[in-house]
């Protein structure tokens, strides 16, 4: 395994890391998977066999359920590991239970410290955004926590770059605690990181964390083109997260995956993880999954280097349209760009020549 450094922080971390959204398994949840206590501790072995070192999690995550099985399945392991979780999102029905304010994540961070049976959170996550409640709040409560012992690293996730950039500017401004990583959904299927959020990150130092790194499934090599879908999935017109809105181009990806799995005797699922692992932005891919065999299956992309040829071609089935201001930037100013700004436009440029 290899482990690669969070951002401008002095912190190490797994190429691979375990997402716990399975555990538990309560309301909308259940649908992920239903792992429970003696499962994820087998999961959790598995993990750390293979190297990993971080477990993510989240206080909404079946209400609370997942980080109560994470810290009783790590037991007396917790402090040989490292913990991140996140806040934003709603714990309760009252009209505070949820946002950045100061109240809630006070609140919610000693939540999720009783219920992972801990005293502190290697990484506390922004779940979010809050257009509502000012930043200065936030992160005055965030530098709290980090001071009072309870947090050691914050980070960001599912933020707009402004959003995020906001967020920078205001904890350096009032020298506060810097947020040292962002977590972001970024798949082969969905690439709308690299136009700003993969750039900022280059830019700005941050680590950047992969959620939902085989798209809910899509990238798993079940679902192929005029087939039948998998029993007991949900259809493609049902896809909320990440939404299909070209479904003949989630075909085209998927048949290069399958080729390049097969021609190597692998999963699909290990070459979209290894794609990702590539990338050099990404610190840690975050993979989870309903059973042991799914997880051992997982775990095997770490192993993975892919050539040359193999990355292109999945670049190239995948690629993005450029978007304005980028193409003009593409097209008029390629010869004043920044490292930050050619990790997104320089395929681009070779393409036009």
């Amino acid at each position: 395994m290899e482990y690669r450094q969070l951002g401008r922080s002095g912190l190490k971390v797994s190429a691979l890391s375990l997402g716990t959204m399975t555990f538990g398994g309560q309301g909308k949840f259940a649908k992920t998977g239903q792992t429970d206590v003696a499962t994820a501790r087998r999961q959790i072995a598995l993990c750390r066999e293979a190297g990993i070192n971080l477990f993510d999690t989240a206080d909404v995550y079946s209400g609370g359920l997942s980080e109560q099985i994470l810290g009783e399945a790590l037991g007396k392991e917790r402090h040989e590991v490292l913990i991140a979780s996140k806040a934003r999102f709603p714990m309760g029905e009252g009209p505070n239970d949820a946002g950045l304010s100061r109240h809630h994540i006070l609140r919610a961070c000693e939540a999720s410290l009783k219920r992972l049976n801990t005293d502190y959170l290697d990484l506390y996550q922004l779940h979010q955004w809050d257009g509502l409640t000012p930043l200065e709040e936030t992160l005055r409560a965030l530098e709290d926590l980090v001071s009072s012992g309870k947090v050691r690293y914050v980070g960001l996730s599912n933020f707009s770059a402004w959003h995020l950039m906001k967020t920078l500017g205001v904890s350096e401004a009032h020298h506060w605690i810097r947020p040292v990583s962002q977590q972001i959904h970024y798949t082969l299927q969905a690439r709308e990181a690299e136009y700003e959020l993969l750039p900022v990150s280059h830019d700005q130092g941050l680590g950047v964390l992969v959620w939902s790194p085989l798209a809910g499934g899509l990238l798993s090599g079940k679902y192929r083109r005029n087939q039948p879908q998998p029993e007991g999935t949900r259809h493609l017109a049902e896809w909320g997260e990440p939404p299909v809105r070209d479904e003949n181009k989630l075909y085209d990806i998927i048949d290069v995956l399958v080729e390049i799995a097969e021609a190597r005797g692998v999963s699909a699922a290990q070459i979209s993880l290894a794609w990702l692992l590539a990338k050099p932005v990404v610190t840690s891919v975050i993979v989870g999954a309903r059973s042991e065999e799914q997880l051992k299956d997982n775990l095997l992309a770490a192993q993975i280097t892919l050539t040359a040829d193999e990355l292109e071609r999945l670049d190239k089935v995948s690629q993005p349209p450029l978007l304005y201001p980028y193409w003009h930037q593409a097209q008029t100013a390629s010869d004043r760009l920044s490292p930050a700004d050619l990790s997104l436009i320089a395929p681009y440029l070779s393409k036009k020549d």
